[in-house]
Order: structure tokens, then C-alpha cells, then sequence
């Protein structure tokens, strides 16, 4: 037997890139791939390494974001926890401005592609499932939906939106913007 195949009873282990999850931080944009999900013995988890920030979104799949996205980190309920990377290029609000408040209000979403899940998803009661409605309701991705954001009622700016869900005990969501 030669070096590294491993002992007569144990196949040899290899770890493909494919299977680590992938990572992206909302505050910097930076992409990682990385097989912790936690830092160190902790629940916690992982920070990112470039610029400090406190939590990473694992995405299911490689995702390269547009130079100029916006990111907005919310929780389960759609309140934005942070505007991080190109979100005051696009909107001109702040985390002091936004802390709290309901994405969509804040934003002035108005969809013109609409949500992939049925009535059942339509938390807000408007007749309409939107990209966010499905993603926090049933966990999933929701990718290249357009949108014009009317933020604090500016005038209106055509995007791409992308939602991804967090991964995590509070089913918090990563609403990135792309404008067209």
C-alpha cells in the first residue's frame, strides 16, 4: 500500500470543493467556501474573515453578486437587521434610517415578478404572494425577480432582486438588490 490511500479496512477519504457550503457575507460582499459552518467548539456562527462582520449567509449553491447589489439582512418577520454593502449607494438610507422597519415599506418594493408559492404564502393578506413572502414562508430562494424599489418614495429604481433564506433558529432572509 502507498502513502495516503488509507489502511486495508478504511477507503480513503477525499473532500470535493462541491460539497462545502458556500458563503457570503452582507456586509462586504465577500464570497467564501469554507466546510465550518460554526466558529471553533461555539454555536456560533462563523464571522466573516475580511471584514469582521458577525454572520455569514450559506448559500446552496455558488453566487456572484453584481458590483453594484445592495444588501439588506432581515429577520423572520422582514425587518431589516442591517444595510450592508451598495445599500446606501441605491437607496441613500442608513441603518440608523431603516433598523427595525419592514423591508418592503422601507424599500417600497413593488413586484413585477411575482412570488413561486400559492395563497398560503400570502402573509400579508394583499391577494399577491411576493419573492419575500416565499422566501421567509417556505425557506427557498427566490432568484432574478424583478422589482422597482420606491425607497422612503424616491422616485422609482428598476432591480433584480435575489432572496435567499438564513439558515439559522430565527428564518431571518438576504434580500440583495441588483439595479438594472
Amino acid at each position: 500500500m502507498t502513502r495516503g490511500e488509507g489502511s486495508p479496512r478504511t477507503p480513503p477519504r477525499f473532500t470535493s470543493l462541491r460539497t462545502l457550503p458556500f458563503f457570503i457575507c452582507p456586509n462586504c460582499g465577500n464570497r467564501l467556501q469554507s466546510g465550518e459552518r460554526t466558529a471553533g467548539l461555539s454555536g456560533r456562527p462563523k464571522g466573516c474573515p475580511k471584514c469582521g462582520f458577525g454572520f455569514l449567509f450559506e448559500l446552496l449553491d455558488d453566487y456572484y453578486p453584481a458590483p453594484d447589489a445592495a444588501f439588506f439582512t432581515c429577520d423572520g418577520k422582514g425587518r431589516v437587521l442591517d444595510v450592508g454593502r451598495g445599500g446606501f449607494e441605491l437607496t441613500g438610507l442608513t441603518d440608523e434610517d431603516v433598523i427595525g422597519r419592514s423591508v418592503k415599506d422601507v424599500l417600497g418594493l413593488e413586484w413585477i415578478d411575482r412570488g413561486d408559492a400559492g395563497e398560503e404564502s400570502d402573509t400579508n393578506g394583499d391577494g399577491v404572494t411576493d419573492p419575500i413572502e416565499t422566501t421567509l414562508e417556505w425557506g427557498v430562494r427566490s432568484l432574478g425577480k424583478r422589482v422597482a424599489v420606491h425607497a422612503e418614495g424616491d422616485l422609482p429604481a428598476k432591480a433584480t432582486a435575489d432572496v435567499f433564506p438564513a439558515y439559522d433558529d430565527d428564518g431571518g432572509m438576504l434580500l440583495v438588490l441588483t439595479p438594472e
